[in-house]
């Protein structure tokens, strides 16, 4: 039999090392859990003994227990981790989970900007009129934050100083349900966001308080103006489509899932069990 230790190793790694949430923990365990049923019925010894007849065999009876598509693709997803993490210590090599995909996992989500679009949008040049770059300022920082953290519009537009820990490259949000999540900001954000602070005492007025993005007016940058202000700003590079906040979150969880294929802290990371919402 599979030693279940293991697994409770990789769980207390995850908790103590990358602070992974009791909820996360937990669905870790269980889809390893059902991983390790399967093996034992098999008379599969040990995890390193994992071949990709034993793979096949349970994605075909998982499918034929009625388990969506993308069940079966959060599943993969946590094997794939406790591989990686069980082959830093020699315990198994290249693994059948490893790099293998499931047919139409992903048929369904939105459309999302490809790398060298988001490049065009990001790095364009700013305007010459004074007023016109400081505003390409805000919002250049406004646009690095949603693709760097996957935000939603209503957590971005409520962002304040005191949520930004640009140091640590850390940002704390309230999404749904008042649920709040800590968030790795990337370093162009920080970047595009020190840049932006420079000049945000310029927009201060009596009443600011601490919003992190504020309008011209001085006041907190509204969800209706971000989303204008997207549009803008991709007209005004050319950008051959229209632009809009959850356009860049799903960007965001698209890039990331191609790079990482760890479906599971993709979903965390956005506050979500799905990655389309």
């Amino acid at each position: 039999m599979v030693d279940r230790g293991r697994v409770d190793d990789f769980l207390r790694y995850l908790a103590s090392q990358r602070l992974a949430s009791p909820h996360t923990l937990k669905a870790y365990g269980s889809d390893i859990g059902r991983l390790g049923d399967f093996l034992d019925g098999e008379g599969v010894p040990a995890w390193g003994d994992f071949q990709r007849m034993h793979l096949e065999a349970w994605i075909g009876a998982a499918r034929e227990s009625g388990l969506a598509v993308r069940s079966v693709q959060r599943q993969l997803s946590s094997v794939r981790r406790f591989y990686d993490w069980l082959a830093r210590s020699g315990e198994a090599g290249h693994h059948p989970a490893h790099g293998y995909q499931l047919k139409r996992v992903r048929q369904d989500l939105p459309q999302v900007l490809d790398v060298d679009l988001m490049q065009q949008l990001l790095d364009a040049p700013a305007p010459e009129e004074a007023k016109a770059a400081a505003l390409w300022t805000r919002d250049r920082a406004v646009l690095e934050l949603f693709y760097s953290s996957g935000l939603r519009l209503a957590e971005l537009s409520q962002v304040r100083l005191t949520d930004l820990d640009l140091p640590g490259g850390l940002i704390t949000v309230v999404g749904k349900g008042r649920k709040t999540r800590v968030l790795p900001v990337g370093r162009m954000a920080r970047e595009a966001i020190s840049t932006w602070l420079r000049i945000r005492p310029d927009f201060v007025r009596g009443g600011s308080e601490n919003w992190l993005f504020l309008s011209q007016q001085g006041r907190r940058l509204s969800e209706r103006s971000i989303q204008a202000r997207l549009v803008h700003q991709a007209e005004r590079v050319g950008l051959d489509r229209r632009l809009y906040p959850h356009l860049l979150r799903h960007s965001f969880a698209s890039h990331m899932l191609e790079s990482s294929h760890d479906l599971r802290a993709v979903q965390e990371l956005l506050g979500h069990s799905d990655i389309r919402a």
